[in-house]
């Protein structure tokens, strides 16, 4: 944490961010749908991870400023148009850790 004064930068960033947990169901395994929400998240400007979870889930956890993360979970809500997303169960998290990236996990 960076400290100029007696303001701790560290702990407003860390306070402005905001964090959704995801849960997307549909038809979104071998269609690209991990790839495509690393795009979307590198032009959005938010950090985070995705993953497969099952055969016709993907997990992902996505970090940034609020409405970038509203933005993100309305394009991944409608997906790539070569996939079908049925539900997108959504959680809000306190984040526990800075990510650096948005990365596609195994």
């Amino acid at each position: 944490m960076v400290w100029i004064g007696r303001i701790n930068f560290g702990s407003i960033i860390f306070n402005m961010l905001k964090q959704a947990h995801l849960y997307i169901k549909g038809d979104v395994i071998g269609v690209g749908f991990r790839a495509w929400t690393k795009i979307q998240a590198k032009i959005i400007g938010v950090t985070g991870w995705v993953r497969n979870v099952d055969d016709d889930w993907v997990e992902a956890s996505i970090q940034g400023e609020e409405e970038k993360v509203k933005q993100i979970i309305e394009l991944i809500k409608k997906g790539p148009p070569v996939s079908h997303v049925l539900d997108v169960q959504i959680f809000s998290q306190e984040p526990k850790e800075i990510f650096d990236l948005f990365e596609i996990r195994k």
